[in-house]
């Protein structure tokens, strides 16, 4: 028996479980999409544009703890995938992109929307190849998707000649080449013994949750060790649900807007615990965390986020979830008074800076309002996804992220992220309900993508905090050349309008007292939703909302 190489292809994706393939279609591998075609158990999910592909795939991925599979043709729509590449390269997210590709025989030439995709996205991904032999199908993709998922998770990008996709496979490879799995690492108990003799010994420990909580589910044996050692845990950049933000024990996120004391308290800490987070550039406030006293057990799937930032006492490298199991079963409880007393102080500074006290603004509704309703009315259960700006600073201090929660966004800051990631999440979990939100800035980005969801009949419902500007670039520009106003400054539709022309439902709001009956409504019109917020552009972050409201300068 043999296939041609698009058809070998597409029974690797079946073999490696692939059901939703994110895609713009193009000529150049439209062997694969007609293989696809007679796939059962797959759907092609095609969008407008390949940037919003790449989101919705990485958005499906986080969503599934699973690979996303996203395609592009060669050149200009491969290249357009390189803004989601990047977010899953540095959001820890396994994608596996594939690219069609100029033929064999014309490389080297300038060919017709020829890129090197090797060269290209080497520094983007984990890894970038090209498959120039058809038999070598099954081996170097099965490859692909275990690179993809193995160790830190990350993108890969397999380059697909357009001639190659016609070759004749035998049938033999699939037998030889299967889906490549792995054992989670586990620590040797020595390391383990040490780790629960430095956590014992701590007076002021305090615990870091990032993503490799969530990808190897460690959440629940997160919060066993949390309630019986006292100490407190803070979650990193934009990795809410690692830890619940609900629980007697969360001090608080870290990045953008984090809370003075939280920064603080760390660096007052004899003992930092980092969990499966590389330290990124917004977590550590500019590297900035830690001190140079305290000591640190920093355990990571990968032996090369170890010392990459800070130099730790005890380095581990381990799956966060089996190091978790195997350190409960040798630490006992610690009922330390100080323990116990600091915790009570990290936890009541949260509860106090998260509370929002609600105002009204005469012309404009109030984004602290929007978020405590979103709070009161979503089911218990709901995935929250957003986009980069100047807005995300309200959800980061004031929605409280339970264990039940999904929360998508992406560390890389990319700007567009907000409604396609809200695609992908509803197609991983069609029967919850998704809420994404975005500025009118990042919006527009992928304002295209509306009509994927309303094409797809996709219900979710996307927020759009409009202050007619590139609000967080606005706020840096004020802030280091005050009063020079340059290429800030933004014009809108009415976006309410737009998803009602586009088949879905949509309002615009302009009071707080509006929100709740139009949240209410567009969860019930089934269908996709946008409501438009005008917001004060005078407001440039929930910190600076804040401070107007102290100097009595907000009513």
């Amino acid at each position: 028996m043999t296939r041609h190489g698009g058809k070998s292809i597409v029974e690797v994706m079946r073999a490696e479980g692939v059901t939703k393939i994110f895609g713009v279609p193009g000529e150049s591998f439209l062997n694969v999409l007609d293989a696809i075609y007679e796939e059962p158990t797959m759907e092609f999910i095609s969008g407008r544009q390949e940037g919003g592909v790449s989101f919705m795939a990485e958005a499906y991925a986080k969503a599934t703890n699973d690979v996303g599979v996203c395609m592009a043709t060669r050149g200009p729509g491969a290249t357009n995938l390189s803004a989601g590449l990047h977010t899953a390269q540095q959001d820890s997210t396994p994608i596996v992109a594939l690219l069609g590709q100029v033929e064999r025989t014309f490389k080297e030439r300038e060919a017709f929307q020829e890129v090197d995709f090797a060269s290209y996205f080497k520094h983007l991904c984990k890894w970038a190849v090209e498959i120039d032999d058809a038999n070598r199908i099954p081996e170097i993709l099965h490859r692909a998707f275990h690179v993809a998922r193995s160790g830190r998770p990350g993108p890969v990008v397999v380059s697909l000649p357009e001639d190659m996709q016609d070759d004749i496979v035998e049938d033999i490879r699939h037998e030889i080449y299967k889906p490549i799995r792995v054992n989670r690492p586990r620590t040797e108990n020595e390391l383990i013994v040490q780790a629960a003799e430095e956590i014992n010994k701590a007076k002021k420990p305090i615990i870091i949750a990032g993503g490799g909580v969530i990808l190897s589910k460690a959440t629940d044996n997160l919060i066993e060790l949390s309630e019986r050692l006292h100490i407190p845990v803070a979650t990193a950049f934009r990795r809410f649900h690692a830890f619940p933000n609900t629980h007697e024990h969360y001090a608080g996120t870290l990045g953008l807007g984090a809370m003075d004391g939280l920064a603080s308290y760390i660096k007052e800490s004899d003992l930092v615990i980092a969990l499966g987070t590389k330290f990124s550039q917004m977590t550590t406030n500019d590297y900035t965390l830690l001190n140079e006293t305290g000591k640190l057990i920093h355990v990571d799937i990968s032996p090369d986020t170890l010392g990459k930032v800070y130099n730790a006492t005890l380095p581990i490298v381990a799956d966060v979830n089996e190091f978790l199991k195997d350190l409960l079963n040798i630490v006992n409880e610690n009922v330390s008074e100080e323990r116990k007393e600091n915790l009570r102080n990290i936890n009541n500074l949260y509860k106090q800076f998260s509370t929002p006290i609600l105002t009204n603004q005469e012309n404009f509704a109030d984004l602290k309002s929007v978020v405590n309703t979103l709070i009161k009315t979503l089911p218990e259960d709901a995935i929250i996804t957003s986009d980069a700006g100047n807005f995300f600073s309200w959800i980061s201090r004031y929605y409280r992220f339970n264990d039940k929660n999904i929360y998508l966004g992406p560390t890389s800051g990319a700007m567009g992220y907000g409604l396609p990631s809200a695609i992908g999440a509803k197609i991983a979990y069609p029967e919850k309900t998704v809420v994404s939100l975005s500025g009118d800035g990042g919006f527009m980005m992928t304002v295209q993508e509306f009509e994927t969801a309303v094409r797809y009949n996709l219900p979710f419902v996307h927020i759009i905090a409009n202050n007619n500007m590139y609000g967080t670039i606005r706020a840096h520009q004020e802030r280091r050349f005050p009063d020079r106003v340059i290429a800030t400054n933004l014009s809108n539709p009415n976006y309410g309008e737009f998803a009602n022309i586009f088949g879905g439902y949509g309002e615009r709001i302009e009071r707080n007292e509006e929100f709740p009956a139009a949240l209410e409504r567009a969860i019930q019109s089934n269908k996709p939703a946008i409501i438009e917020i005008a917001t004060n552009p005078k407001i440039l972050s929930a910190k600076v909302e804040e401070d107007l409201r102290v100097k009595g300068e907000l009513k």
